[in-house]
């Protein structure tokens, strides 16, 4: 029931954060320091995000299939091939891996 708790509060905190972001005025957001901060924040996070969930397996770093998809994924983005085929592209290569080794 404690788990429960925990994503309930997490859950109110960023809906929270959300409707206070949404009724900041526009001179705020459109300041070049807070819309740089937000640029630099976003990628961030999302390096963040792509790391821990890419490399990291029980508290330890696993270098699996994943590896070889995700750098798939970037090859692709660079080439600015749709999103949507990146995915399947990315989700077969590391289905394939995963299936003959």
């Amino acid at each position: 029931m404690e788990i429960w708790i925990a994503v309930i509060a997490a859950s109110i905190a960023v809906y929270s954060w959300k409707i206070l972001g949404s009724m900041l005025p526009e001179r705020v957001l459109s300041h070049p320091k807070i819309n740089r901060l937000a640029t630099f924040l976003t990628v961030a996070l999302m390096a963040g995000l792509v790391g821990v969930q890419g490399f990291v397996n029980n508290r330890e770093i696993s270098l699996d299939a994943r590896l070889p998809a995700l750098l798939l994924a970037v090859l692709l983005a660079i080439l600015r091939v749709p999103f949507i085929l990146i995915v399947l592209a990315a989700a077969a290569t590391a289905a394939a891996l995963r299936f003959f080794f």
